[in-house]
């Protein structure tokens, strides 16, 4: 999302069985009939159309800008490996998963496109600048370990050796070749000709409310009142998602914004090779992480801040950005600053995402992927087609059901004799 966005409401419709729309007709006259309507057009909500209609249903977008959303700001590190948190194990087991699908996902998006989105298998370095942080990174090199993860400890001379620019004072790091990356806007923008090509219809509008008849929703009344029917329909509107419109409380997905603040520089061929892989250090507690993409562009994140809607860029989150990136790398603030920009991340309650039915039957969730979100596409895409023509996630998914976060039902008490 650009700093100058404001959050949006949207919404979703009903009617019988999911292969059948029903007849109705909405305000503005005809009635838009849809197998699935995907409400949300950034990353997950375009993969997951593009699978839906490659499965054979007829598959349709609501969005007022598809390709937008969080991927304009997010930097798109595959790190599933250096990402580990603990309490998370469950949440590894799935981008494992789905980094490990993304080479041939690139290569069959690719194909079907002809657009290259940035795909780099150029692997990640944490780095460590002072020993509280080098003790950090044992920690979490030794979760690493006991999670069969392929990472290697590597001295402050050995990462300075793989990447000459990073500072003298670093004290050690941990180098894993599986964490790769991608061009976010560019998977964005395939994804929308993909899409395009295998046949779904895009409504280019706000989304209003979901519409719950005979208590199953069906499709969504876009601003304006246009109605459009479909027999599924699949919330996809990130941090929005937690507040739809029209969805019934005990269903409405937990998920909140987390703001997130990203620079861009552009690296000079005077300076290149700059960067050859993603850089990662905790500087002070803070993160920050430096991705080089291959057309000079020099990526630089990312703030993680609870401020509710507010996607303003602050002097302050630019600051202590590059005064982190500065520390990591010196030769930095050398390099043209081209873009500033805030986004939201939608964050849940255990930081992973809600995937598939809801208990409202017609009604499915693709949210709350918080910093997985690009990482997470190709199994998203998977997980929600298989949900759209069974009815059942595939096992990998289960765990993410929306379901995990509905109330216990109450507990009946015996009534004496």
């Amino acid at each position: 999302m650009r700093s100058s966005d404001t959050p949006r409401s949207s919404a979703v419709r009903e009617s019988s069985d999911a292969r059948e729309p029903s007849r109705a007709r909405g305000s503005s006259g005809a009635r838009k009939a849809h197998d699935v309507l995907v409400v949300g057009g950034g990353v997950i909500g375009l993969v997951t159309a593009w699978r839906a209609a490659r499965r054979g249903l007829r598959t349709a977008v609501v969005d007022p800008e598809p390709g937008g959303g969080a991927a304009r700001v997010a930097a798109g590190m595959l790190a599933a490996v250096t990402e580990l948190h603990y309490g998370e194990e469950t949440l590894l087991g799935l981008n494992l998963a789905s980094a490990a699908r993304y080479p041939a996902f690139v290569a069959e998006l690719e194909e079907a496109t002809g657009l290259d989105v940035g795909y780099r298998a150029c692997g990640t370095l944490a780095v460590a600048l002072d020993a509280d942080d080098r003790a950090h990174l044992r920690e979490l090199h030794a979760l690493q370990t006991r999670c069969g993860l392929a990472s290697e400890w590597l001295s402050g001379r050995e990462c300075r050796r793989l990447e000459p620019m990073l500072a003298p004072g670093v004290r050690g790091g941990l180098r894993v070749d599986g964490d790769h990356q991608v061009d976010p806007r560019r998977l964005a923008a395939a994804l929308v000709v993909a899409c395009e090509r295998a046949g779904v219809v895009f409504h280019r509008a706000l989304a209003e409310r979901l519409t719950v008849r005979g208590d199953r929703a069906r499709g969504a009344v876009l601003a304006g009142g246009e109605e459009l029917e479909a027999g599924q329909t699949v919330l996809a509107a990130g941090s929005l998602s937690g507040r739809f419109a029209g969805v019934p409380d005990e269903v409405l997905p937990p998920v909140r914004p987390v703001k997130g603040q990203v620079l861009r520089l552009r690296v000079p061929a005077a300076y290149a090779p700059f960067l050859s892989r993603t850089v990662r250090a905790v500087v002070r507690g803070s993160h920050v992480y430096l991705v080089p993409r291959e057309n000079g562009e020099l990526v630089v994140g990312a703030t993680s801040e609870e401020l509710g809607w507010d996607t303003t860029v602050t002097a302050g989150g630019v600051y202590e950005l590059l005064r982190d990136a500065h520390e990591l790398v010196p030769g930095i603030t050398e390099l043209p600053l081209t873009e500033t920009l805030a986004g939201l991340r939608p964050g849940s309650p255990d930081n992973a995402p809600l995937l598939g039915p809801t208990a409202l039957p017609g009604l499915h969730l693709a949210t709350g992927h918080y910093r997985n979100g690009v990482l997470l596409t190709p199994v998203t895409g998977d997980a929600l087609a298989e949900a759209l023509t069974t009815g059942a996630l595939p096992d990998e998914a289960r765990p993410f059901t929306p379901r995990r976060f509905s109330p216990a039902p109450p507990v009946r008490q015996e009534q004496p004799a």
